[in-house]
């Protein structure tokens, strides 16, 4: 099962050739996994239910990126209504998850997909500054919104 989380651009997001800069499409893959995955105090009570990892100040776990993976597909051009980056866990490991996600939005009436990516968290507990187990909570959470991860057009050692 997927998430689907709208996620609009900004005009500053663009670059001089007119599409989302690869450094914006980056921000926006963590604002898709902010929202999927940290809890806020602001959040409806119906918010998403993989949101489970404490987003305040003296959280006792941080998240650290471990790794990043990204294809760009085709150009994101500039559009009023948010792109939907869909985002499932690839891999639930011990420590870290890997969080895969597609960009996309309906271009001319179909689904358009311009970008996949993984990221892989680690969770770190915030006072040893450890790596620490993923916990039974955050793994009942996680486990239906595992599926295979993203396949990457280009393969390794090309």
């Amino acid at each position: 099962m997927r998430l689907h989380v709208p996620v609009p651009l900004r005009w500053a997001d663009m670059d001089a050739y007119g599409h989302v800069n690869n450094v914006a499409v980056l921000r926006l893959l963590e604002e898709a996994r902010i929202v999927a995955f940290w809890r806020h105090p602001d959040a409806p009570a119906d918010g998403w239910p993989t949101a489970v990892l404490d987003a305040g100040p003296g959280a006792a776990t941080h998240t650290f990126v471990a790794s990043q993976e990204i294809e760009y597909l085709l150009p994101v051009g500039y559009r009023r209504a948010p792109v939907t980056v869909e985002t499932w866990i690839g891999h639930l490991g011990g420590a870290s998850i890997d969080v895969c996600y597609q960009v996309s939005a309906t271009v001319a009436g179909e689904r358009a997909v311009f970008v996949q990516a993984r990221t892989t968290l680690v969770m770190v507990d915030a006072v040893t500054g450890r790596p620490r187990r993923i916990t039974e909570h955050e793994r009942a959470a996680w486990a239906p919104y595992v599926e295979d991860p993203v396949r990457m057009r280009r393969r390794p050692g090309r």
